[in-house]
């Protein structure tokens, strides 16, 4: 998200969704040198170990949001490494997901990229589809309702 100036907060990690080739994308597998590289970058600047990480990639099983991969930014790094970054609307998408779950500095970030209402309820619906348990979609309205998005409670 601070990539892209979503938000200005210092953030510890880089979440990898995939590995994006030919218009696809597939579960991140990391060569040895570049996780040798990513080891080397975490000694040097004392990040975490899992600074650079693959946590995120359930979501190709489960279903990206709709349009995805051709709202990435790209952008280069040197000559041998692009990252795409997801826009806006997917960080929506991602972070009400997280928000449900997890709370703390995800429910920031949600209110942080001011989400539209028809964002809202699209990402809500999107979220039912990562987790259509009864016991989930009653958390997620209920923070929906707390967070004062009743409207959007009401649609799903």
């Amino acid at each position: 998200m601070q990539a892209l100036n979503f938000v200005a907060r210092t953030t510890k990690d880089i979440d990898v969704i995939g590995i994006f080739n030919s218009g696809n994308i597939t579960f991140a597998r990391f060569s040895p040198l570049f996780l040798e590289q990513l080891t080397l970058c975490a000694k040097t600047f004392g990040l975490p170990e899992n600074w650079f990480n693959t946590g995120p990639e359930e979501y190709i099983k489960s279903g990206l949001p709709s349009g995805l991969l051709q709202r990435l930014t790209w952008k280069e790094y040197g000559n041998n490494l692009s990252l795409g970054y997801i826009s806006r609307i997917d960080q929506i998408f991602f972070k009400l997901y997280a928000s449900v779950d997890r709370g703390g500095y995800h429910v920031e970030d949600l209110l942080t990229l001011r989400p539209a209402l028809d964002e809202l309820i699209a990402a809500a619906h999107w979220t039912c589809e990562q987790d259509p348990s009864e016991g989930f979609i009653a958390l997620l309205r209920s923070m929906l309702q707390q967070l004062g998005f009743e409207d959007v409670a009401a649609k799903i």
